[in-house]
């Protein structure tokens, strides 16, 4: 699907503002950078031009598992090892979502997995930053006003995560505004981090959980219980917790679990990630289609769903294609996806008078 040229009722959704929640700095980069800084740190690559290298990624993330899934990360973060690498990642990752529409973003990734050539962990955290401001002031040059926040990420297989948590905690209020856990799920549950989150909870700093999407209800039940998430990081297996009793046409009847009946009465945030979801399998008890996705049974039934992109490199896609895969898959129109933003600004990990400018701008752009 070309995403330039993709309308909805007439209107382009390129141009229309957007808020991703969920998208990583490594899976987010552009094919040419990662073919550059490679050759700068003389490193082997499986291609040797920027096309090569694009498909190289398309034809091995259709994994069906989310830890070989995520094997194929260790070629961009090999090459974002030096603080010039990671400038310019963080600069042309905010120059592409100002460029797809997107006006807030969050761009999460792991300090602890960029060290091995002498930085450390402040190092590098500033060096994202830097390139994040750099991004934001290309945006702005160009017309277009974008603001994106850091969410530092802790490895769940890892050891590092209470330092992790600590240094997110101080980077508050220059850049950081939250807190992930990521990594393989099977295994490695949140509970095996709880000094971390206990971090967080006692300095009132808020934590998305990668959960229920390569692991099941257990896996969403650790992160909310014991990382005490307000955003799920995917947790499209909160389904599981629904019981669909029957289908009549458009009607379906469904039984909630407690769990799914919590995640959806205190509307904590699905951070969902459609092309992504099929590729790392976290959709097959529903199918291998996107319109198997549970993505429009969970938003039906009133769940704070949002819309991501997860990794742009590997999955060929933008914000602006994922709407509209999900748009030609379920019959969405344009007040649908304006749900999909206004829940994702609701959720952004914002204080409370700039989510509300924000769904403000969200609005306005919908209305023109």
């Amino acid at each position: 699907m070309a995403t330039d040229d993709v309308r909805i009722q007439g209107k382009k959704l390129k141009g229309l503002p957007k808020v991703s929640l969920h998208d990583h700095l490594d899976g987010g980069m552009r094919a040419q950078t990662v073919l550059e800084l490679a050759d700068d740190l003389d490193l082997d690559l499986p291609a040797d031009d920027a096309a090569g290298l694009e498909d190289w990624f398309a034809d091995h993330v259709e994994s069906g598992s989310l830890e070989d899934y995520l094997e194929k990360f260790s070629l961009t973060v090999g090459v974002l090892q030096t603080r010039e690498g990671l400038v310019r990642a963080a600069k042309e990752f905010v120059e592409d979502l100002a460029d797809d529409g997107v006006v807030y973003g969050e761009v999460r990734w792991a300090p602890e997995q960029h060290l091995t050539r002498g930085l450390s962990l402040d190092d590098v955290v500033d060096a994202v930053q830097e390139g994040i401001e750099e991004g934001e002031d290309a945006a702005d040059a160009r017309g277009k006003d974008i603001r994106v926040g850091q969410l530092l990420t802790a490895m769940r297989q890892g050891s590092r995560s209470r330092e992790i948590a600590e240094l997110a905690v101080s980077w508050r209020g220059r850049g950081v505004v939250g807190f992930d856990l990521a990594g393989p799920e099977e295994g490695f549950p949140a509970s095996n981090h709880r000094a971390a989150f206990d971090h967080l909870a006692e300095r009132f700093f808020p934590a998305t959980v990668h959960a229920g999407e390569g692991a099941g209800l257990a896996s969403i039940r650790s992160a909310l219980l014991d990382g005490r998430a307000v955003r799920l990081g995917h947790g499209v297996r909160i389904a599981n917790d629904l019981d669909v009793v029957s289908r009549e046409g458009e009607e379906v009847l469904v039984t909630f679990g407690d769990m799914a009946r919590w995640v959806r009465d205190r509307e904590i945030t699905l951070e969902l990630s459609p092309t992504s979801n099929l590729q790392s399998g976290a959709i097959t008890a529903w199918g291998d289609t996107l319109d198997a996705h549970p993505f429009d049974l969970l938003y039906q039934l009133g769940f704070s769903v949002t819309v991501n992109v997860d990794n742009r490199l590997m999955s060929r896609t933008t914000l602006t294609r994922e709407l509209g895969l999900l748009a030609q898959a379920f019959d969405y129109d344009l007040d649908d996806l304006e749900a999909f933003q206004l829940n994702a600004a609701a959720g952004a990990f914002l204080p409370v008078e700039e989510r509300e400018e924000l769904i403000e701008i969200i609005a306005e752009g919908f209305q023109r």
